[in-house]
C-alpha cells in the first residue's frame, strides 16, 4: 500500500492546487494521503474533498515551522481536528511571522541589486503565502541561477544575500498545538538536518518530552542509509515511524508520488495510530 504522510499544494510552497495534488497522487497509486502545508490548513477541505471522490483515504496535516537549538526544524502534525482554537491561533502567529520575513528577505535582495524580489515571489504564490520557494522561483526565472537548488545555495541559505534567521515556534508549543487538536506530531526528514548523532538524539528527547510520537523514517530527502539510520532511532526511543515524499512540484524529478519504499520491518507505522 502506497502511504504518503508529507506533501505540499499552492496553499503554501507546492506547485499544484490541492484538488490537483490530490488527483496526481491518486494517479500514481497513493492509497492514503496527508495534505501538510507550511504553517497552513486552507487546502484541507479541498483535498478531503477530492481524495472522497477519488477513493482516497485522507488524513489531516501541517508542517509546523519550530527554532530549536538555534536552527530550524519541522515538526508534522496528523490526524487532527484543525478548527481546535489553540492550534488556529499557533498558526496565525506563524503566518504572521512569515509575512514579516517575506518582506525582509526582498529588503535584502534589494540591498544586493535585486530588485522587485517581493512582487516577482508573490507571482508564484498566486498571491497566497510566501516562503523561500517562491523567491527562489522568481531568482530561477530572472536569471540568477540555473535552478532552486543553486538559489539557496547562493542566495537564501545562512551568510547569503538573501537569507533572513527564523524566530518560530517553540518545540514545546508545536507539538502542544498538535497533540491537544487530537493529532500526532512527527519530526520531519530528521536527517536532512544533518545533525550529530548526539544532538539528533537530543532533538528526539526533547520531542519525545513534549509529546512527540514519531518521526519520518522514510522520507523523499532520505538515502537508503538514512533510511536505515532513522529506524534504528525511533527503534531505540520507541516512536512511531512515517513514511512522506515531501512532495512540491512535478518537475522535481527527485521527489515523486507513489513511489516510497516501504519502512524496515522493524517500525511500528505511525498510521497505526489512526
Amino acid at each position: 500500500m502506497q502511504i504518503d504522510l508529507h506533501t505540499h499544494s499552492t496553499v503554501s510552497d507546492g506547485r499544484l492546487a490541492p484538488a490537483e495534488l490530490v488527483a496526481r497522487a491518486a494517479q500514481a497509486g497513493v492509497e492514503v494521503l496527508a495534505l501538510t502545508d507550511h504553517d497552513g490548513t486552507d487546502g484541507l477541505d479541498e483535498a478531503r474533498q477530492s481524495a472522497l471522490d477519488a477513493g482516497m483515504r485522507f488524513i489531516n496535516g501541517i508542517e509546523l515551522s519550530v527554532t530549536w537549538n538555534k536552527r530550524t526544524v519541522h515538526i508534522v502534525g496528523l490526524n487532527f481536528d484543525p478548527d481546535h482554537a489553540p492550534l488556529k491561533a499557533g498558526i496565525k502567529s506563524l503566518q504572521d511571522f512569515r509575512k514579516t520575513r517575506a518582506r525582509e528577505i526582498a529588503s535584502k535582495l534589494d540591498n544586493a541589486g535585486i530588485k522587485g524580489a517581493y512582487e516577482g515571489a508573490q507571482r508564484f504564490s498566486g498571491g497566497k503565502m510566501l516562503g523561500r520557494l517562491h523567491f527562489a522561483h522568481f531568482l530561477v526565472d530572472a536569471g540568477y541561477a540555473k535552478n532552486v537548488r543553486g538559489v539557496f545555495k547562493k542566495y537564501l541559505v545562512n551568510n547569503k544575500p538573501g537569507h533572513v534567521s527564523g524566530d518560530w515556534a517553540t518545540l514545546e508549543d508545536a507539538v502542544s498545538w498538535i497533540t491537544q487538536a487530537g493529532g500526532v506530531a512527527v519530526i520531519a526528514h530528521p536527517a536532512r538536518y544533518k545533525l550529530t548523532r548526539s544532538k539528533l538524539r537530543k532533538l528526539i528527547k526533547e520531542f519525545i518530552a513534549a509529546g512527540g510520537q514519531a518521526m519520518e523514517v522514510v522520507s523523499g530527502s532520505h538515502c537508503v542509509n538514512e533510511v536505515n539510520t532513522m529506524a534504528c532511532h525511533a527503534a531505540d526511543f520507541d516512536l512511531y515511524a512515517s513514511s512522506g515524499s515531501d512532495f512540491h512540484d512535478p518537475d522535481y524529478p527527485w521527489i515523486k508520488l507513489g513511489q516510497l519504499p516501504d519502512l524496515p520491518a522493524k517500525c511500528k507505522p505511525v498510521w497505526d495510530l489512526f
